[in-house]
């Protein structure tokens, strides 16, 4: 059985036992989050919502909050000698177990 839920602008395909990362949720490890916002419930039978699949959820497990790998950006305008710049960022996360998906 898969769905596909939204969270955080994105919209993702989970499966029960699947570790996903999401944009940060609020939370500590071991918290139980529950998704209601399922596009779409897989399996024997397909269910699509409109927009959503009325009283299905999916039960997740905060497994791990942290940062992800730091990215470089670097601005510079061609022909202008003094106008450089270098920047990094890294994005939180969330790591997320799926536990269960309910219809």
């Amino acid at each position: 059985m898969y769905a596909v839920i939204e969270t955080g602008g994105k919209q993702l395909v989970v499966k029960v036992g699947e570790s996903i990362f999401v944009e940060k949720l609020e939370g500590a490890e071991g918290d139980e989050i529950v998704f209601d916002k399922v596009l779409v419930v897989g399996g024997d039978k397909i269910q699509v919502g409109t927009p959503y699949v009325e009283g299905a959820t999916v039960n997740a497990k905060v497994e791990k909050q942290g940062k992800d790998r730091k990215i470089q950006i670097h601005k510079w305008k061609s022909k202008n000698g003094s106008s450089h710049r270098r920047q990094g960022h890294r994005q939180p996360y969330t790591k997320l177990v799926i536990e269960t998906i309910n219809i």
